[in-house]
């Protein structure tokens, strides 16, 4: 069985394309896929069934990732940004054609001119109008040219060094020139904090493109993110593909996504589809790409913001919600054939609505305690199925999570014949969406989703820079991980066989009451079918799912029992119980002036050395993980004492960085004896 049929795409995607007129795609009989991860699977399972050959690239991390048994072969590179490394692999592998998927190369002009030199087909536009539409400035003059409203802005000379120009007007964002994904992007409300915005928003645009040009413009406080899926062929025609919503984001990075937009009307839709259109036409755009707009809530004005030369994260919700002559479409088909030189084989009138979905990125990240990266090993890995329910991912039980790349893991997608039924359906899968070993957003994004907010369809683009969630508390999942505890240590119920196993547990005599320590004694009266006193009974269990009626109410989970650690997730939550006994071999824990890592990640600057006078607040040194960056900082004014930072180096969650003495305080040398 080749990988790519490990990725759970439900019911709702098809097995063939309305477009499908021959089993191959014009000339290209063997395709490179120039990524990692779901989005590579997502592109081979389109080529697999259309009878294209693929190759895979990957460097030393990924040898037995799941995107590489899936190829039918698989190149090493060195790293998946080497324009001449892929171009070359495409070369040596006979590639007729390279899918860059997105993120890595899937933007950059040079890649694409490297591929054109070679005579390989980039499936995407070309170099030309990459280079321009692939940069915010340049495609803001194409949009002005095609008579699409863009955002108001201010020249880099119009803010000058301190931001303190009396025409400047704030709040104003600050944004990388080159690239996406909310790389080198900050809002700024004062003018005394434009200089050290852009100096980050430079840095990290460097960092992630290459090129540290920046833009500063208007900033819309309550806005809406738009977005209008295109596709353009080599014959002159460009049609759209209706529009998505992604306003719920973080920082300028997705969370949610769904199409159609739920708070236009219809006319203000026929508006920006042709708003998209035009600025496609007018560019002469080829292949897949999304035009983004930002729709002002307070006024109903939309802006373009910049158009995305490739294929979406989120281009599942419009795969899911519309039909070419009744029939669902494949984006990713209809990429390879108009890459092939293949015409569109529709016209606009054929292309409609049915129904709606929502699309929830799965992350490894703690969402509940600053989005801090997250990395280990994924022991167990369950994803949802089900009518309506779409899953494009690349995890796997015992798979090893790193920071060396994207923290996303997966997409859940849910479809409705209405938005709440959707919204209903995401919900349900993400409650039986589980993975241990290391924290995931899936609890974060349940609570999200089942909130009145989205509901409502209220939620603009700041929306989760203003609120935060709440937690969910540890007390039910607590009753799951005693009561599951305590009926594995039965030796009546265990025996010598695995309590997991297909069919279930054994259900025996109940045993006297026993005490279960976790972080805190747990008494589980299987006689009385209580837990702590709440009553709770079982219902079944298999494969680590575990599913109790607790107090009345069915709860499912997915349990993980450890030597020394029991994991629950539930409602999408990780809590991990660990047993007094493993946390008294720990030793005691560091003084309230040491500074530890909060991820695992890389120093990338120390601004301090030992001895050092620091103020509370001061930032002692800067480390990253994921593309992102977090300053470390003084827990109050005192003496640098130690510092065990190396600028580069590598650090693991929890190590400690910096050491600071408070002033006054007092300190005694070790006595000798």
């Amino acid at each position: 069985m080749r990988g790519a049929d490990m990725v759970s795409t439900g019911s709702m995607v098809s097995t063939s394309s309305m477009v499908s007129t021959s089993s191959t795609s014009g000339g290209i009989h063997t395709l490179l896929v120039a990524n990692r991860g779901e989005i590579a699977l997502r592109v081979m399972r389109t080529a697999h069934r259309m009878g294209i050959r693929t190759v895979a690239i990957h460097t030393d991390l990924d040898v037995t990732a799941p995107h590489v048994r899936a190829a039918d072969e698989a190149v090493r590179v060195g790293s998946y940004l080497d324009v001449d490394e892929v171009v070359g692999a495409a070369v040596a592998t006979g590639a007729d054609a390279v899918h860059p998927g997105y993120g890595f190369l899937s933007e950059r002009s040079a890649f694409a001119a490297a591929l054109e030199a070679a005579g390989v087909t980039l499936v995407g536009p070309s170099a030309s109008v990459m280079e321009q539409m692939g940069r915010k400035d340049r495609a803001r003059d194409v949009a002005v040219a095609a008579g699409v409203p863009v955002v108001p802005h201010y020249s880099l000379e119009d803010v000058g060094s301190t931001g303190s120009t009396t025409e400047v007007v704030y709040p104003v964002l600050v944004k990388a020139a080159a690239g996406g994904g909310g790389k080198g992007m900050r809002v700024v409300h004062r003018p005394e904090d434009l200089a050290e915005a852009r100096a980050a928003a430079a840095r990290e645009a460097a960092s992630a493109f290459g090129d540290d040009t920046l833009l500063v413009e208007k900033y819309v406080e309550r806005g809406r993110h738009v977005e209008v899926q295109v596709v353009g062929d080599t014959h002159g025609t460009v049609l759209h593909f209706f529009e998505r919503d992604c306003s719920t984001q973080r920082r300028h990075q997705k969370v949610l996504e769904e199409a159609p937009a739920p708070t236009i009307d219809a006319a203000t839709r026929a508006r920006m589809t042709q708003a998209a259109v035009d600025l496609a036409a007018q560019v002469g755009y080829v292949g897949a790409g999304t035009v983004e707009m930002l729709l002002d809530a307070d006024t109903g004005e939309f802006y373009f913001l910049e158009m995305n030369t490739r294929l979406q994260v989120e281009h599942p919700v419009t795969e899911a919600v519309v039909r070419v002559a009744g029939a669902p479409v494949d984006l990713v088909e209809l990429q390879l054939r108009v890459a092939a030189g293949e015409p569109l084989p529709f016209t606009q009138d054929a292309v409609t609505l049915a129904g709606h979905a929502v699309e929830a990125r799965v992350y490894a990240e703690d969402a509940f305690s600053g989005f801090l990266p997250q990395a280990g090993t994924a022991d167990l890995v369950r994803w949802p199925g089900g009518h309506g329910i779409r899953v494009d991912h690349a995890l796997e039980d015992g798979q090893a999570v790193s920071t060396a790349y994207d923290p996303m893991l997966g997409k859940v997608i849910a479809w409705g014949p209405d938005r709440e039924a959707a919204r209903r359906a995401l919900v349900r899968a993400l409650d039986e969406t589980a993975v241990t070993g290391l924290t995931t957003n899936t609890g974060f994004l349940r609570a999200l989703v089942a909130g009145g907010e989205f509901r409502d369809a209220t939620i603009d683009t700041a929306w989760l820079d203003r609120h935060r969630l709440d937690a969910p508390g540890p007390d039910e999942a607590r009753l799951v991980a005693a009561w599951t505890s305590a009926y594995l240590q039965d030796p009546a119920v265990t025996g010598d066989q695995d309590p997991f196993r297909s069919d279930g547990w054994r259900l025996g005599a109940p045993p006297a009451p026993v005490v279960v320590e976790l972080d805190r004694p747990v008494v589980v009266d299987r006689r009385a079918g209580t837990v702590d006193g709440v009553p709770v009974t079982a219902v079944s269990a298999a494969h680590h799912v575990v599913v109790l009626q607790v107090d009345g109410r069915r709860r499912r989970a997915v349990v993980d029992v450890q030597a020394h650690t029991v994991e629950v997730v539930l409602d999408g939550q990780r809590h991990v119980f660990t047993r007094p006994d493993v946390l008294a071999d720990h030793g005691p824990d560091l003084g309230d002036g040491s500074v530890l890592a909060p991820m695992p990640g890389t120093v990338l600057e120390v601004r301090v050395a030992e001895g050092a006078e620091v103020a509370a607040g001061q930032v002692l040194g800067v480390l990253e993980a994921m593309k992102m960056e977090m300053a470390l900082t003084a827990p109050y004014d005192g003496t640098v004492t130690a510092v065990d930072a190396v600028a580069g180096g590598q650090v693991p969650l929890g190590a400690r960085l910096f050491e600071v003495t408070a002033i006054g305080s007092d300190t005694e040398e070790e006595d000798p004896a």
